[in-house]
């Protein structure tokens, strides 16, 4: 916090966004920032509860009953600066007068963009075949060699047609992809029509996709929702492709499989124990592992901190916020 203003409140944002993200919050409001290189320790986001008035959140930051309760009576509203809120304790904040919020919208196109990446990538084998040619092993064209997955014609299955899921069918159609989901929720047939998408069982798109796709939120229900036994309803030569949340695979269970050669592939965004990655997964063949890239663009995280901070100036002026995950709180007594 560079100057502190008594006048003003004080947000707590547990980890250093781009500057360029605070513009909405500038003047308005004290900030207490904090580290730049790692996420903030138990310690360090108890006390930074407890001298704030609201709190802009990460994902990976655990906001669970404990927490909040020793926050004091201060905070009003816990700001997730992202779209998924799995890390919040919903009804311990309602139970305790707390909002909380998160940035809907802001995530969706940077994240169908790198799903659509990590396809074409993997798909390719950009990477091993960079790193031969790195290494000097390249002899040049070879009609044999490096034989990847031609997207047109390649049959999608996207599990979870939210957002997300609908911006990867526009793209994956653009590439002339088959497009089959899963969603709890059926899409309104005009839009189902637009994205060219048939809907299925999870079992009967899972046995039936060249590339899997996931993009639904992890709750109870999804969690290990691509086990052993989901993966063994895939094709050999299938490829998972996972920029949604670590626990929704089974990550021990992919590992396995890729070993034993079960499946054809699979390239990652997110992990079971972030910042942990499997050992068994580490060793995997046939993986594109990347480290968490879903919303890095700057464009997306200026956005993220621009609803984020919708929901704090609103909050902090009395009024509901834009973006709300849970039900109105109870007033403090």
């Amino acid at each position: 916090m560079d100057k502190f203003d008594p006048a003003l409140p004080t947000v707590f944002v547990t980890r250093a966004i781009p500057p360029e993200a605070l513009a909405a919050i500038q003047g308005k409001a004290n900030i207490l920032m904090g580290p730049c290189d790692r996420p903030s320790t138990r310690e360090e986001l108890i006390e930074g509860f407890r001298q704030a008035d609201a709190v802009v959140s990460m994902l990976n930051d655990p906001i669970d009953a404990a927490l909040l309760e020793a926050a004091g009576e201060r905070v009003r509203l816990v700001a997730n600066y992202a779209v998924g809120f799995n890390n919040i304790d919903l009804a311990a904040a309602e139970r305790l007068g707390i909002w909380a919020t998160n940035t809907p919208e802001a995530t969706t196109d940077s994240t169908a963009d790198l799903a659509m990446a990590l396809m074409l990538a993997f798909g390719r084998g950009l990477f091993p075949a960079e790193q031969e040619l790195r290494r000097g092993d390249f002899n040049g064209w070879s009609p044999t060699t490096h034989l990847g997955l031609l997207l047109r014609g390649a049959r999608l299955g996207i599990v979870g047609m939210g957002r997300i899921g609908q911006a990867v069918a526009r793209r994956a159609r653009g590439f002339g992809m088959r497009v089959a989901y899963h969603s709890r929720r059926e899409l309104d047939p005009a839009l189902a029509q637009e994205l060219g998408a048939e809907r299925l069982g999870l079992d009967e798109l899972l046995a039936q996709s060249d590339v899997v796709s996931i993009h639904c939120p992890l709750t109870p229900q999804t969690r290990h929702l691509i086990d052993s036994a989901a993966i063994a309803r895939m094709k050999s030569t299938a490829i998972l492709v996972n920029t949604a949340r670590g626990p929704i695979v089974d990550e021990e269970a992919l590992a396995q499989a890729l070993i034993d050669g079960r499946i054809g592939g699979a390239a990652l965004d997110v992990y079971e124990r972030e910042p942990l990655v499997h050992p068994l997964l580490l060793k995997a063949p046939r993986t594109l592992l990347v480290p968490h890239l879903g919303t890095s663009t700057l464009q997306t995280r200026v956005d993220m901190g621009d609803k984020a901070f919708a929901n704090v100036l609103a909050v902090l002026d009395g009024k509901a916020p834009p973006f709300p995950v849970n039900l109105p709180p109870r007033p403090r007594s």
